[in-house]
């Protein structure tokens, strides 16, 4: 569906699963009034309810925006995924609808680095199992097995936001650092890049895991590659949970060949909080297990919260999607005394000559023009000078007639 310029009051925002409320203070204070918020997701049918009559959606892990969702919700024009993770779309669809999808990549950065520290004390020391010992009345008082971490070497892989703010907290209680990353990265602090993921592994006391979920990186860590690990290592993941393969963990963890394990992410998770948590890992005292928990703190998600709803506004207000995962990255200065008009179209031959050909026969002056595409789709915005908004109306109603067209919006 097309859509052109309403006032922010008449755009629906639909925002679920307890969206930090900074994002609700962020669009309401930019003008966008006609917010509505649940605290949990919906069922499949409830949700395209919800979305009937919503511009924007905003969610978190849990909503499920399948091709068929979308497709029953004809005014969306923008996603908002308020954590990190994008898998709950289908992204692919959204782009063929002229959907962008924005996250935050960055926000929760601190909160998982956090985590990942106390989680290598409390693993060094043995922590975990007294913990559980303790619980059933046991009082194992003894140094055996507990280590400073001073001195030990920490292997991260994948050196990227998360990656690089953990080998820096490590530093600062005196680990070694080492990373391994697919593509070159700049060290920081002291850190030194391992020539290979078999050698960082091979040298590590701990090994960390901060990479996306991707067919390379699905059971990267299994059983060969746990074997070649240092006996009593510890692993923490705190990424995404195809990345290690469970059942290879389980079996070094049963032989004693891996001391230890923190995992924040699993290959399957309850959908809900009344769904029981299924894992291997329950049996072994020595693990530590949170329930996808590593950015869910309140300054995280906060952060979160006003960094989407930025993102969505910007979109809103003038076209621009920096940062969206799915789509054509365009930025765009603010448009002053012009109406714009936002073009989504198929990427195909003669699509941007019909379209300045339209302007053409309407004698209208192009004051900017940015094009930007993917091997799908392509998005043009183009700034014309002031005139009437019946005019602009009728230039778009024939912009909308090009063939290749997915949808176009006016700001005025």
């Amino acid at each position: 569906m097309n859509t052109t310029s309403l006032a922010k009051n008449k755009i629906k925002i639909v925002l679920l699963e307890g969206v930090h409320p900074s994002a609700r203070e962020a669009l309401e204070r930019d003008g966008y009034t006609n917010v509505v918020t649940h605290p949990k997701s919906l069922p499949s049918e409830a949700l395209v309810s919800a979305l009937q009559a919503a511009y924007f959606v905003g969610i978190r892990s849990a909503t499920q925006l399948t091709a068929e969702v979308l497709d029953r919700a004809p005014k969306l024009i923008g996603i908002g995924c308020f954590c990190i993770g994008t898998n709950q779309v289908d992204l692919g669809f959204a782009r063929s609808r002229g959907i962008p999808v924005f996250n935050a990549p960055f926000s929760n950065t601190r909160s998982v680095a956090e985590l990942v520290l106390a989680e290598i004390i409390l693993l060094m020391r043995g922590i975990p199992e007294r913990n559980a010992a303790a619980h059933r009345g046991e009082w194992l008082k003894t140094a055996t097995g507990a280590r400073e971490v001073r001195g030990k070497k920490l292997g991260i892989v994948g050196y990227g936001h998360i990656g690089t703010q953990i080998g820096l907290l490590a530093e600062g209680v005196g680990m070694q650092v080492s990373y391994f990353d697919i593509e070159t990265k700049l060290a920081l602090g002291n850190a030194r890049a391992a020539p290979s993921l078999e050698k960082l592994l091979a040298e590590s006391d701990v090994v960390t895991l901060h990479v996306p979920e991707t067919p390379e990186t699905e059971g990267i860590i299994g059983a060969a590659q746990l074997a070649r690990m240092k006996p009593g290592a510890k692993v923490i993941n705190a990424s995404r949970g195809k990345v290690v393969d469970i059942d290879s963990l389980a079996a070094a963890l049963r032989s004693g060949h891996i001391g230890g394990a923190a995992l924040d992410v699993f290959p399957k998770e309850p959908k809900g909080a009344g769904d029981p948590f299924v894992s291997p890992m329950r049996e072994f005292d020595n693990v530590i297990l949170t329930p996808h928990v590593g950015g869910s703190t309140e300054e995280a998600q906060e952060n979160i919260g006003i960094e989407v709803a930025e993102k969505l506004i910007k979109y809103s207000n003038n076209g621009s999607t920096i940062t969206a995962v799915n789509f054509p990255q365009v930025s765009l200065p603010e448009h002053p005394g012009k109406h714009r008009l936002l073009h989504i179209h198929r990427n195909q031959p003669g699509v941007l000559s019909r379209i300045n050909a339209a302007f053409s026969r309407h004698d209208v002056n192009i004051a900017g023009q940015y094009l930007q595409t993917d091997p799908s789709i392509g998005y043009v915005v183009i700034d014309v000078e002031m005139q009437k908004v019946s005019a602009t109306k009728r230039l778009k109603g024939e912009l909308d007639e090009v063939a290749g067209t997915i949808r176009s919006r006016v700001l005025y």
